[in-house]
């Protein structure tokens, strides 16, 4: 018996990589992203700076709540690490962002170098091998899609906003 039976505790970890959704305050680079985007689309503003940053493992927080969920399904507590598997920086963040609504980020953005990391690790990326393979748990939701759906909520926002005032 380990240390978390001993107590009869069912305690198992999950790692989870970065989980993002509309959800998701303006506070974190990727709202200020889509939230951005949205707001240009609509006319509502002009242009930002960013800071760069490393490549990261992006995926959809519904996804991770349901591999936490299975997690707690089984007989016998694990950890297990919870990501898509694959990395995207913040430019491609950007671009499906900006694309999204049809304009190139290009045009909106500038960088600031003086805002760039010096020292960060270039990938990160989730080895959910073994989630895969004892919970069966897949991501569901492409960045892509994420990405779209966190812009699509920003416009709605936006809008609703607007109709308010």
């Amino acid at each position: 018996m380990n240390y978390r039976e001993s107590y009869g505790i069912f305690a198992a970890s999950g790692i989870l990589f970065n989980h993002e959704s509309p959800r998701r305050g303006l506070d974190f680079v990727t709202r200020k992203i889509t939230h951005g985007a949205a707001s240009i689309s609509l006319a509502k503003a002009r242009g930002w700076c960013w800071e760069s940053g490393r490549g990261t493992d992006w995926g959809f927080a519904g996804d991770y709540v349901e591999a936490m969920w299975l997690m707690l399904q089984q007989s016998v507590p694990e950890d297990f690490v919870i990501g898509q598997g694959t990395a995207h920086s913040l430019r491609d963040f950007l671009k499906e962002a900006f694309e999204y609504v049809g304009l190139k980020w290009e045009d909106f953005v500038h960088i600031d170098p003086q805002l760039m990391r010096l020292a960060e690790v270039e990938h990160v990326v989730a080895d959910s091998t073994k989630a895969h393979a004892k919970l069966g748990w897949k991501p569901h939701t492409t960045f892509r899609e994420l990405v779209g759906m966190m812009v699509d909520s920003d416009v709605k926002l936006l809008k609703a906003e607007a109709s308010a005032r």
